[in-house]
């Protein structure tokens, strides 16, 4: 499954050059992810007793995005592990990450398993 995250570029998200200071692309990304799963399973992964740890992120930059731009940034699961995913985000033309999560206990860095009815719904 794919989704899609829509994002405009503001003016507080640029570096001195005029374009989007690279730190903000990997925030892209976090809200991607959160908007995502709350669409998903319609609730905080907090109230579900868990909560995600980036393990591992690569960005890969073809442009810069400025200010009034409207990323498109398509997410999808590319791979699934016991306690992990890696997740991939693309915006065409703009930049592509992959991120490797953790699954933990809420409130902890105890790894867990991703629950079985979540993996599906993504």
């Amino acid at each position: 499954m794919i989704y899609t995250h829509s994002i405009r570029v503001r003016y507080g998200e640029l570096d001195p050059q005029g374009v989007v200071f690279n730190a903000n692309y990997l925030a892209y990304c976090d809200d991607a992810m959160d908007r995502w799963l709350h669409s998903t399973i319609l609730t905080d992964l907090e109230a579900l007793g868990l909560d995600l740890m980036l393990k591992k992120a690569e960005i890969v930059w073809q442009a810069p995005a400025h200010l009034g731009d409207v990323l498109a940034l398509k997410v999808q699961v590319i791979k699934w592990g016991n306690t992990s995913f890696v997740a991939e985000f693309v915006t065409t033309g703009i930049f592509a990450a992959t991120i490797t999560y953790v699954c933990v206990k809420h409130k902890t860095t105890t790894p867990m398993r991703f629950p079985d009815a979540l993996r599906q719904k993504l």
